[in-house]
């Protein structure tokens, strides 16, 4: 049985947060009632669905991370610490940089999660998902994504016959998790080339669908909340987040 491992990306400096992450970083802004840093409650869920490894690719404030979070002992789980390569940037770059560092490495299966993203999925369905289907990269997928703004419907030109609301996606968003084998690790590492930046979603996922490797999307109806951004912090409602995780610290 493969040993599987958590990534949580957590380097970045949230510039959509700002003027909050002058001061925090972004994966420590408090939610819910119990005021808990963000990753706290990623935490808690790779734990309750069993994934007990983690690692945390870390950069920007990474002493604010480390010092709340020191080796997971008291989390029930086992936390290490990398900081991310300042020549090699882009959340496939930090995943690449825990391959060289050895980290990872082409035996292991590992769940790959933004640090900004909450959610209640199963993570365990996703990954049963992921090996039943034999796949080198399961995608986590949600349907009905509401656009924080309103759409226009044009006319070729260029006459708006009308507005659409904050509209809901019919298709299918990608939520920031992702599961991997450790195989396409050597992928990641022939596509980097003399690239500076790469991006798990943007460039890793479209590449492997390329070159004919078998990559899955796992479609899920559990809320989940991308908290990226001052508006959707401004917007959260800290009795839902109470109400929909208090499990996760029972």
């Amino acid at each position: 049985m493969k040993k599987v491992k958590g990534l949580i990306l957590c380097g970045g400096p949230g510039k959509r947060l700002r003027p909050i992450t002058y001061y925090i970083q972004k994966a420590m802004i408090p939610l819910g009632l119990r005021q808990k840093p963000m990753l706290e409650y990623v935490v808690r869920l790779l734990k309750f669905h069993g994934i007990f490894n983690l690692y945390f690719l870390v950069n920007y404030k990474a002493e604010q991370v480390m010092n709340y979070f020191n080796d997971g002992s008291r989390f029930g789980v086992t936390i290490s610490y990398l900081h991310d390569d300042p020549m090699f940037k882009g959340t496939a770059g930090s995943v690449l940089n825990a391959y060289d560092k050895g980290l990872l490495n082409t035996d292991d299966r590992f769940v790959a999660y933004y640090g900004d993203i909450l959610t209640i999925m199963n993570l365990k369905d996703l990954l049963n998902y992921h090996k039943r289907k034999k796949t080198a990269a399961t995608v986590a997928l949600a349907s009905g994504f509401t656009v924080r703004v309103g759409l226009a419907d044009m006319e070729e030109n260029g006459k708006i016959k009308g507005f659409v609301e904050k509209p809901k996606l019919e298709k299918p968003v990608s939520i920031g998790i992702m599961v991997f084998e450790g195989e396409t690790l050597e992928d990641i590492k022939e596509l980097k080339g003399t690239r500076r930046s790469l991006d798990l979603m943007r460039d890793v996922i479209p590449h492997l669908v390329k070159i004919g490797k078998p990559v899955y999307g796992y479609l899920s109806d559990a809320f989940w909340y991308d908290v990226g951004s001052i508006e959707a912090y401004e917007k959260l409602d800290h009795k839902q987040v109470e109400k929909m995780m208090s499990y996760l610290f029972e």
